[in-house]
C-alpha cells in the first residue's frame, strides 16, 4: 500500500505554491468568462435588421461577425489558435518527460530511477494542463457531442479514447514505481514500461494525424515525418523542463549525485538541439514553398529567427562547452523552454498564415470564399485566450503540489 502523508487542509491548500497557482487560476477564470460571454452572450444582428437596412455596410459587417466570430475566438479561416499552441506544448512536453523516464528505467539508469516518480508526476500534470486548455477551446457541449458521435477517422475524436486510457495508465505506472519493491511489480515492470512507450508513440502519431488531415495547410501536410518531428522536438522541451525542475527540486536532496543528473540531461539536450537543427534545415527543403517563403522571408521571419537563436544557437553555444557552471546550464534550459514554445507558435500560426482551399477539386486556391482574398492571415490571440493559457500553469502547479504533499513524490528513491 502507498503511504499517504498526514497533513492539514491549511497546509495542503494554502501553502506558497498553491497561492501562486490560485493567482494563475484566477487568470483562467477571467479568461473563461470572457470566452463564454463572447460565445453565448454577444449581441447578434439578425436577418430582420438586414432587411430593414438593405445595403448598409455596418449591418453586413455585423452579420459576418455573428457568423464567423469576433475578437480572438476561433475563426473559419484560422481554426488553430493559442489554445492549440499551449495544448501541443503541454501535452508533448509532458508525454516526452514520461517517455524519457520510461527509457531511463528500461536502460537501468540509476539516477533516473531515483527521480522517476517526481519526473513522471510532473509530466502527467503537464498533460492534464494541456487538456485543460483544449477542453476550454472545444467547450463542454462539443466534447459531449464527440462522445455521442464516435468518428474514428477524426484525429480530434481519437484523442478521447487515447487520453481516457493514457492518463490512468500513467497513474498506474507511477503507482508501480512507488511500490516497486514488491515481487510482482518487478516481474511486470519491463512490460509496463514498453507499453508506456508504445502509448506515447501512438499519442504522437494521432497528434500528427490531426495536423496532417488539414490538406489546405501544406506547412503541416508536407512536413517530413511529422510524428518523428513531434517526438524529437518534444524531447527537447522535455529535457529542458527536466533540467529546470531538477534545479528546483533535487539540487539539495541529491547532493553530489545532482551533478550526474544535470550532466546527463545536459548531454541529452545538446544532442537533441543538433538533431532538431538538422531536421529544420532538411524540412524546409520539402515543405510547400509558399509556406517556406512566409516563414523564412515573410511576416514570420522574426519569429523563426528568434526561434532559431533562442532554441538552437544560444543553448548550443552554452552547452557545447565541456566545463560549464550550473547557472549557465539553467540559463540554457530556460532559453530552450521559451524557444520551443515560440516554435509551437510558429508551427501552428504558420500553418494558418497562407490557408488554401480545394473546394472545386481543381487545385488549391487562396481561402477567399466569403471575403476579400488575403495573402497573409494572422490573428493576434485575445485576452481571454492568453488568460486561459496562463491558467494552465496554475493547473500544473496545483496538481503537482497536492501530489507532492500527499505522497512525497519529489523525494529521492534510495
Amino acid at each position: 500500500m502507498i503511504k499517504i502523508n498526514k497533513i492539514s487542509l491549511k497546509e495542503l491548500f494554502f501553502n506558497k505554491t498553491m497561492i501562486i497557482a490560485y493567482i494563475f487560476l484566477g487568470f483562467a477564470i477571467v479568461g473563461f468568462w470572457e470566452v463564454v460571454c463572447e460565445r453565448y452572450f454577444s449581441g447578434a444582428i439578425n436577418s430582420f435588421d438586414l432587411g430593414l437596412n438593405i445595403g448598409n455596410k455596418d449591418i453586413a459587417l455585423s452579420i459576418k461577425e455573428a457568423i464567423f466570430g469576433d475578437g480572438g475566438e476561433v475563426k473559419r479561416e484560422a481554426p488553430w489558435s493559442l489554445y492549440i499552441v499551449n495544448y501541443m506544448y503541454m501535452i508533448y512536453s509532458g508525454s516526452g518527460i514520461i517517455f524519457l523516464v520510461s527509457l531511463g528505467e528500461i536502460f537501468n539508469i540509476k539516477i533516473i530511477k531515483k527521480t522517476a516518480i517526481g519526473f513522471m508526476t510532473l509530466g502527467l500534470c503537464m498533460v492534464v494542463g494541456g487538456l485543460f486548455t483544449i477542453a476550454l477551446d472545444l467547450n463542454v457541449l462539443n466534447i459531449y457531442q464527440m462522445f455521442l458521435s464516435p468518428n474514428i477517422t477524426s484525429g480530434m475524436w481519437l484523442m478521447l479514447p487515447l487520453y481516457l486510457i493514457y492518463i490512468p495508465f500513467v497513474m498506474f505506472e507511477i503507482y508501480l514505481l512507488m511500490i516497486k519493491d514488491k515481487k510482482w511489480v518487478k516481474k511486470i515492470t519491463i512490460f509496463i514500461l514498453i507499453l508506456s512507450i508504445m502509448l506515447d508513440i501512438i499519442e504522437y502519431y494521432i497528434q500528427a494525424k490531426l495536423f496532417d488531415m488539414n490538406s489546405a495547410r501544406h506547412l503541416w501536410t508536407t512536413y517530413p515525418f511529422l510524428t518523428l518531428y513531434f517526438i524529437v522536438s518534444a524531447f527537447l522541451s522535455s529535457g529542458a523542463i527536466m533540467i529546470f525542475y531538477s534545479f528546483l527540486v533535487y539540487k539539495k536532496s541529491l547532493k553530489e549525485e545532482f551533478c550526474n543528473l544535470i550532466s546527463l540531461l545536459k548531454k541529452l539536450t545538446l544532442y537533441l538541439i543538433m538533431i532538431i537543427a538538422t531536421y529544420e534545415v532538411v524540412a524546409y527543403l520539402f515543405i510547400d514553398k509558399n509556406w517556406a517563403e512566409v516563414i523564412l522571408f515573410g511576416n514570420f521571419k522574426y519569429l523563426f529567427y528568434s526561434y532559431a537563436l533562442i532554441t538552437l544557437t544560444l543553448p548550443f553555444l552554452i552547452l557545447f562547452k565541456e566545463r560549464i557552471n550550473n547557472f549557465s546550464i539553467l540559463l540554457a534550459s530556460l532559453f530552450v523552454i521559451i524557444g520551443t514554445y515560440i516554435g509551437r507558435i510558429m508551427f501552428v500560426y504558420g500553418g494558418n498564415a497562407y490557408p488554401m482551399s480545394n473546394r472545386f477539386q481543381t487545385g488549391f486556391e487562396k481561402y477567399g470564399e466569403y471575403e476579400t482574398i488575403k495573402e497573409f492571415i494572422l490573428f493576434i490571440p485575445s485576452q481571454g485566450e492568453i488568460f486561459i493559457v496562463v491558467g494552465s500553469i496554475g493547473v500544473v502547479l496545483a496538481l503537482y503540489k497536492i501530489c507532492d504533499l500527499l505522497f512525497s513524490i519529489s523525494s529521492i528513491e534510495k
